[in-house]
């Protein structure tokens, strides 16, 4: 028995979201490896889940800056151009492209709004930290820092202020 068609459209349970975009970005990055070995294509992915995590495939032949190279050298955009940055070079852009960066600049700015929330939800003790790991890589964690307010624990609190802890 096959599988059945599903919508297209956003799953609205967010478990059920993130059960579904954790097996999908697996297989699309399994797809991209394969693709690589099987056609000895050159394949470079980039992914960010709605919470803000990265996720990324380069083929072992290339990097992701050369693959940024010729994207821009095959379209004609200037990926690093500071005036396109800056709004100052958009008089030559179709309907299409400005739609396409309106639509970048609204997921990003939903993103840092969303970080924004969370910090003052949390009155400010809590947030996303960037850890620098030792192949110079940055892993984002989220850390909140502990205030017991039981006897007990105030031990913790000793220990907490000479370590650093965090949730990855």
């Amino acid at each position: 028995m096959g599988r059945g068609k599903i919508e297209i459209k956003k799953i609205e349970n967010p478990t059920n979201r993130q059960v579904t975009y954790s097996k999908r970005r697996s297989g699309i990055m399994k797809k991209a490896r394969e693709l690589t070995v099987l056609c000895d294509a050159e394949v470079s992915i980039i992914m960010f889940s709605n919470t803000g995590k990265f996720s990324d495939y380069c083929s072992p032949s290339t990097d992701t800056k050369t693959m940024f190279d010729r994207y821009q050298r095959v379209t004609g955009i200037n990926l690093w151009s500071a005036q396109q940055r800056m709004g100052e070079d958009l008089d030559g852009m179709d309907i299409k492209e400005l739609r396409g960066l309106e639509q970048n600049l609204d997921e990003a700015l939903k993103v840092v709004r969303h970080r924004k929330e969370m910090k003052e939800e949390h009155g400010g003790v809590c947030g996303y930290v960037e850890d620098i790991d030792d192949g110079g890589q940055t892993d984002p964690m989220y850390s909140c820092r502990v205030r017991p307010n039981q006897p007990n624990l105030q031990a913790i609190r000793s220990y907490a202020s000479h370590h650093d802890l965090r949730l990855a």
